[in-house]
């Protein structure tokens, strides 16, 4: 029996090694080359400022067999409760997939089955076969062959995600059952085209295909809607051998005569395979069963409409089995796409990759001014138009029936006035006309040395705009600084460093806007967060309860057939739809035109800007400001139970400084928090108020109104020396905060008012009464 001092004194290194692996190793595990334990790290932990993360998350056993994760197991120290690692356990089951999950102390076992929910004490560990027959049930000879294929890291330069790992072992899963349509969800910079890759790795490897016997390799065909994302996804497969991968493209085909045939895995666009006359399309020249997997990237665009040519494409490929890659959640717009698809069989959202520390958090700057809606009432000179007195304009309609220079240029100076001039950025403008505008403001008023500091990036701008943005894509370039767009932008944009978002047109879609989001959630060194800049409301998308969920986007049309590129002219891609043409006419052939656009000239001093502080729910009716957080942010950790003990940490400087810090853990670090302060205008508050004010509701007051309270009762507590000293560091807390009331920040304090901690503390009456006093006071300001 155990002596009761030893196992107290037992450490949880010691308790692995002396109980934990001895009962793995009997049980089978490290035993044998194809069942084997690893401690795993499952997420590096959300991104904080200063280059710091919060708590990685670390399982302590992950169970491995036939290449599959079928387990894990929390270790507790001896000395500690079994049921203490419960709950982690289940977290990193769901996690990682697995469905077993194991809490032990190296004494007593307890097992969770997380799929039947049944839970029970067991004498230690299933064995490999044991564990994995209560996992699978009925064998599969093409998931033990799958299984047998590891990851090809590339010499151990990359290793899968967990999240990556679960995608591919998902879509395997399904491959291996004879599933015809396969659906992925990953949100925007998660890796979607890496998991691609090792997809065709393993099945390319298994010689997996339609037969269902390892005869062969697979026919494996990447389908695109845009060129550069073909390309990006053919330079992603560098590992597989020479002749093994090839492009389809209109040029090739041109001068071969035909379409190639010679390769396993095949790269083409939607736009080339459905060129030619009705009947002849590039598609139909390969037979219906050539291809046996197809990967369609961006699927909902590719399945959003049963009667588009797309679809044509999709089903003369019927026997293939067809995987979706999207970042998109279901919706309306979108349903035909799960109706064809199916639902996901894995999926990983926007807010789980930013929570985990894959992906960026992001913060908001919100503007509004005085002229974000406008009625001409005859002061304003109207430069080209028409306008009648008593016309209104909505943002809506700037840049698109109506322009107004000085506007435009006022909300330019506003975001540059903001931002580092090196970092890079993104501008959403209304349309291509508007993206030009807003580039020649910039570039006038950054006076840069190089002409390509800020370029435009549309479907007019053809293959200059690609060459720019693959310019812009590369992290060691620095210019193009920054790119203005209207629509090409909000997808393909696969650029690390972006650090600025900028919104300059309305974006009246959940989905569009979350994949706009996703344009700057990409992890750099250095990149702690970026921002988006909003003068448009589209921060009230973050009220919608659908925020929660992975970014996508959505186009109007699909390209016309016939056509080549995915960049045409607006006239033949669909720009104009995009543009929204209002009060248009028709030509002499019927066709719609668009009107002339009014320009107006604004009087002086007609603009005048302020920070938004208005926050709006999806019903369209205002809400608070906490709710807003609690949307945009997530509810607070809880780590207070109700605000006296809120106020009791807070009045202390060292349990202040820990909740400071497991707020911090938990995503709240201090950039959160000061933004949380800016949004319900209490720049000028403690932060204690700011968390009473979201947790509780209460009315923030200022720091000097605090100070005053606080300074009542600690002259009526302190004789006069102690009084004045407190009074001066009261006077820093309000000046900047109360991060200036800190335990460290007392020497600094003594040092300034008596010339050294020692000379101060002898003027107090010892070190230990200046100290106590410094502590003790902080209690009257809360």
């Amino acid at each position: 029996m155990d002596d009761p001092k030893s196992i107290a004194a037992e450490s949880e290194a010691d308790t692995r090694a002396k109980r934990i692996d001895p009962v793995l190793k009997a049980a089978g595990w490290d035993v044998i080359e194809t069942a084997f334990t690893r401690r795993e790290e499952i997420a590096p932990g959300r991104i904080l400022s200063g280059g710091r993360r919060a708590t990685p998350m670390q399982c302590d056993y992950v169970l491995r067999y036939k290449g599959q994760k079928i387990a894990v197991i929390e270790a507790k120290r001896a000395g500690i409760e079994t049921s203490e690692g419960v709950a982690q356990a289940k977290e990193y089951a769901r996690r990682l997939g697995t469905r077993f999950a194991y809490a032990t102390n190296g004494r007593t076992w307890y097992e969770m089955d997380v799929v039947t929910g049944k839970e029970r004490a067991v004498d230690g560990p299933p064995g490999p076969d044991d564990l994995w027959g209560r996992t699978y049930g009925e064998q599969n000879a093409w998931r033990d062959r799958f299984g047998a294929i590891p990851f090809e890291t590339g010499g151990g330069k990359w290793e899968p995600r967990y999240y990556q790992h679960n995608a591919v072992t998902a879509a395997l899963e399904a491959v291996a059952q004879g599933e015809p349509r396969i659906l992925l969800t990953l949100a925007t910079g998660t890796g979607k085209t890496g998991i691609a890759v090792q997809l065709c790795w393993k099945l390319f490897q298994a010689k997996w295909n339609l037969g269902r016997q390892p005869t062969r390799r697979p026919r494996i065909l990447f389908l695109a809607d845009r060129n550069i994302l073909a390309n990006q996804a053919k330079t992603s497969f560098s590992m597989f051998d020479d002749g093994v991968c090839k492009r389809i493209d209109p040029e090739g085909i041109r001068k071969k005569g035909r379409v190639p045939k010679n390769a396993s895995i095949f790269f083409t666009i939607f736009q080339t395979f459905t060129t030619g006359e009705k009947g002849d399309e590039t598609y139909t020249r390969y037979d219906p069963d050539f291809f046996d997997f197809i990967i369609v990237d961006e699927c909902h665009r590719a399945g959003a409409n049963a009667d588009s040519t797309w679809r044509d494409v999709l089903t003369h490929f019927a026997p293939a089995v067809q995987l979706g890659l999207t970042a998109t959640p279901k919706r309306d717009v979108n349903a035909d796409t799960y109706e064809y698809f199916g639902d996901p069989v894995y999926q990983y959202s926007l807010r789980e990759g930013i929570d985990d520390g894959y992906l960026t958090p992001f913060r908001v700057r919100q503007f509004a001014s005085t002229i974000d809606t406008y009625t001409f009432e005859g002061e304003d000179a109207v430069v080209k138009g028409e306008v009648a007195d008593g016309t209104s304009f909505a943002e809506k309609d700037f840049n698109r029936i109506v322009k107004m220079r000085k506007r435009e240029l006022h909300r330019v100076r506003t975001f540059l006035g903001e931002i580092n001039h090196g970092d890079k950025t993104i501008v959403f403008c209304a349309t291509q006309s508007h993206a030009a505008l807003i580039r020649d403001l910039i570039n006038q008023e950054v006076r840069h040395s190089d002409p390509d500091y800020c370029v435009r990036v549309t479907a007019n701008d053809g293959k200059a705009g690609e060459t720019h943005l693959e310019q812009f894509q590369l992290n060691s370039k620095t210019i193009p600084t920054i790119l203005t767009t209207s629509q090409k932008l909000s997808t393909g944009v696969d650029a690390k460093n972006v650090r600025n978002i900028v919104l300059m047109r309305p974006v009246n879609s959940m989905i569009e806007f979350k994949q706009i989001i996703g344009r700057g959630t990409r992890t750099f060194e250095g990149k702690d967060y970026f921002t988006v800049y909003d003068f448009v409301r589209a921060h009230e998308n973050f009220d919608d309860p659908e925020w929660d969920g992975e970014p996508a986007e959505v186009i109007s049309r699909p390209p016309p057939k016939g056509k080549e590129e995915e960049d045409l002219p607006p006239d033949e891609w669909g720009e104009r739809d995009q543009e929204g043409f209002t009060g248009e006419g028709e030509d002499d052939d019927g066709r719609k035109v668009r009107p002339d656009m009014i320009e107006i000239e604004l009087g002086d001093g007609h603009i005048v800007n302020m920070t938004a502080t208005s926050f709006w729910g999806p019903d369209g009716k205002p809400i608070s400001a906490s709710e807003f957080i609690t949307r945009m942010f997530g509810q607070l950790p809880e780590l207070f139970k109700d605000e006296d003990e809120l106020r009791e940490l807070w009045s202390v400087p060292d349990t202040r400084t820990k909740l400071l810090e497991g707020l911090a853990d938990r995503g709240y670090d201090g950039l959160i928090l000061s933004q949380i302060q800016s949004a319900i205008m209490a720049e000028d508050c403690d932060l204690y108020d700011v968390l009473a004010n979201i947790a509780y509701a209460t009315t923030p007051i200022t720091r000097e109104e605090r100070a005053e309270r606080g300074k009542t009762l600690m002259d009526a507590t302190y004789e006069d020396k102690l009084s004045e000293f407190l009074d001066y560091v009261l006077g820093q807390y309000v000046e900047t905060g109360v991060e200036d009331l800190s335990r460290e920040k007392l020497s600094d304090y003594l040092t300034i008012k008596f010339g050294s901690p020692a000379q101060g503390a002898g003027a107090l009456g010892g070190i230990e009464k200046a100290l106590e006093s410094y502590i003790g006071f902080q209690k009257y300001l809360y």
